[in-house]
């Protein structure tokens, strides 16, 4: 079951076909986090119609992909690496629905380099 803290958007695309593996070095060199915190990290591919879902647990690693069959996924345009965004961000998020404009918080939790 994902149950994680915090859910971390990559804003910039990246290739969806490498793994998990590639995922973490790219958490950890491009993002400049640790991806053991407890924090899922969300990836998208350019055209922003397919996720990546990678989370580590004290078991192993998670990786899950969820592709829209109409529309786009809803991304961050700012120049930051990651935003982070609560469990109901990422759930609207997943619905394909625009969660900037959906949250009381504003346009996420805040951003974060």
């Amino acid at each position: 079951m994902l149950t994680p803290r915090v859910w971390w958007l990559a804003v910039t695309p990246v290739d969806l076909r490498c793994g998990a593996d590639r995922l973490l070095v790219t958490v950890r060199q491009a993002l400049g986090r640790e991806p053991l915190d407890g924090s899922a990290y969300v990836f998208r591919n350019r055209a922003a119609t397919r996720i990546k879902v990678l989370w580590v647990d004290a078991q192993g690693v998670w990786l899950a992909a969820r592709r829209l069959h109409e529309g786009r996924f809803v991304w961050p345009h700012a120049g930051d690496a990651v935003w982070m965004l609560s469990p109901e961000q990422f759930a609207w998020l997943c619905a394909g629905v625009d969660w900037r404009r959906l949250s009381r918080r504003g346009a996420g939790l805040g951003r974060h380099v």
